[in-house]
């Protein structure tokens, strides 16, 4: 059975646009609109970033998360990117939902009313439990990180 994330419109949020949506049946990501109040665009310089509001607010069950990932058409084209991908958004958590854009393109970047800005994934969440050991197991990996493994496969 699939979870079931309720949502409320904050106030002064353009309704129109409806609640997220699966642009196809086999996408894994619900398209997320910019909704600004005042329906004016927001300009991203290069290197600039901007908290784009949704108009959304969610409740997600307990045991899940919704992940904020970048729209990879705006990542290619425009580089626009979101400066925590993914972004976290918790099950307790109540508030407006926004979207951290980041232009790492060349040229400014005007965010439209209406634009789809990101994409939502539901994703089940595992808490582990931690435990202080004296000495951790060894793997032929080793300690070896940040390409250790070899540049190609």
């Amino acid at each position: 059975m699939n979870p079931v994330i309720e949502m409320t419109w904050e106030a002064g949020a353009d309704v129109s646009f409806g609640l997220p949506a699966y642009a196809t049946t086999g996408a894994a990501g619900a398209d997320l609109r910019a909704n600004f109040p005042d329906r004016a665009d927001v300009t991203l310089q290069p290197g600039g970033r901007a908290l784009i509001g949704t108009g959304l607010r969610l409740a997600i069950p307990t045991g899940y998360e919704v992940q904020i990932r970048p729209r990879s058409g705006l990542a290619l084209k425009f580089g626009i990117t979101l400066a925590n991908a993914p972004g976290t958004i918790d099950s307790d958590y109540r508030g407006p939902l926004g979207v951290i854009l980041l232009n790492t393109g060349t040229e400014a970047f005007a965010v439209r009313h209406g634009d789809r800005i990101a994409q939502m994934i539901v994703a089940p969440v595992v808490q582990a439990e931690f435990a202080e050991v004296s000495k951790l197991d060894t793997t032929p990996r080793g300690a070896g990180g940040f390409g250790s493994t070899g540049r190609r496969s």
